[in-house]
């Protein structure tokens, strides 16, 4: 079983990415879940969604407490939030930043990557200077990342779920997928 958590802001779409994402892995073939774990339900209040995913049915019924692999859609969350919190060794963390964290002690013992999934988001016109929608655009890094699922899955996920620009999300999802930059292990 993988396990997968998405921290992001309210507003960015980080419920509906791990939808999409759970719903490009059920398309290739796995068995999903995807929940979000709400504090304060407001625009800009942190927020945490969750994948499961696995070839055999799915009974465990529980929040993620140990993810396999993280993705951090904004990157001022660093400052506020321990997004390694029961992360396994060796997992792959994604963040939406132009560049890698300055001081990487944190991820030691993670992989870590990074997209700016902000600037596409921008380019593709999903959201807004102030608040880009930036979901599509880190769930096509993420499947570079793990190499699964493919973009063809992501694609289709995306004309189901999202009826307004859809074809302006899944270029975003495809510009990220061939722009995020894999660093690997630290440390």
């Amino acid at each position: 079983m993988i396990e997968i958590r998405f921290h992001g802001r309210g507003g960015q779409g980080t419920v509906v990415a791990t939808i999409l994402l759970a719903k490009a892995f059920f398309q290739a073939g796995y068995q999903v879940q995807s929940f979000p774990f709400f504090g304060v339900e407001r625009r800009g209040a942190p927020v945490e969604a969750y994948v499961r995913l696995d070839k055999n049915k799915i009974l465990l019924r529980t929040n993620v407490t140990t993810p396999d692999h993280v993705a951090v859609q904004d990157q001022t969350l660093l400052n506020s939030i321990n997004v390694t919190r029961g992360l396994k060794p060796n997992g792959w963390i994604l963040i939406n930043s132009p560049s890698m964290p300055a001081d990487l002690k944190p991820f030691a013992g993670f992989q870590l990557a990074h997209v700016d999934a902000n600037r596409i988001a921008l380019n593709h016109k999903l959201g807004t200077r102030t608040h880009p929608i930036v979901n599509t655009t880190m769930i096509g890094a993420f499947a570079r990342m793990l190499e699964m699922p493919p973009l063809e899955a992501i694609a289709a996920a995306i004309l189901e779920d999202i009826q307004v620009a859809a074809q302006r999300n899944i270029d975003a999802a495809n510009e990220a997928y061939d722009a995020v930059s894999l660093m690997g292990r630290i440390g």
